[in-house]
C-alpha cells in the first residue's frame, strides 16, 4: 500500500499531499466531535485527552486514509486541472 502512495505522490505532487492531509484533518476533527459530543472510547483510550483519543483512533485508521487518497487523489487533479483550464482566458 505504501508502494502505491508513494507513486501516487509522484505522480500527481502536491494535490496528493493536500488530498492526504484534508482526509487526516476531516477524520481526526470526526473523531474529536465524536468524543467531545458523547461517544465514549473504551479500553486504553478511554483514559486519555479528547484530542489524544481522536489521534490515536486516527492513527488505527491510516491505511483506510492511505486508500482513499489513492482512490481520491486522480478524481481531484482532473477536477483541478479542468477548473484551472476552465479559468484560463482563450486567445482571440
Amino acid at each position: 500500500m505504501r508502494k502505491t502512495l508513494k507513486q501516487i505522490v509522484v505522480n500527481y505532487g502536491v494535490v496528493a499531499v493536500v488530498v492526504y492531509l484534508t482526509i487526516f484533518a476531516l477524520v481526526l476533527t470526526g473523531f474529536w466531535g465524536a468524543i467531545r459530543f458523547g461517544w465514549t472510547p473504551a479500553g486504553t483510550v478511554a483514559n486519555v485527552g479528547a484530542w489524544t483519543a481522536a489521534y490515536l483512533a486516527t492513527k488505527v485508521t491510516q491505511p483506510l486514509r492511505i486508500a482513499a487518497t489513492v482512490v481520491v487523489t486522480p478524481i481531484v487533479a482532473k477536477a483541478y486541472d479542468w477548473v484551472v483550464h476552465r479559468m484560463r482566458p482563450t486567445s482571440a
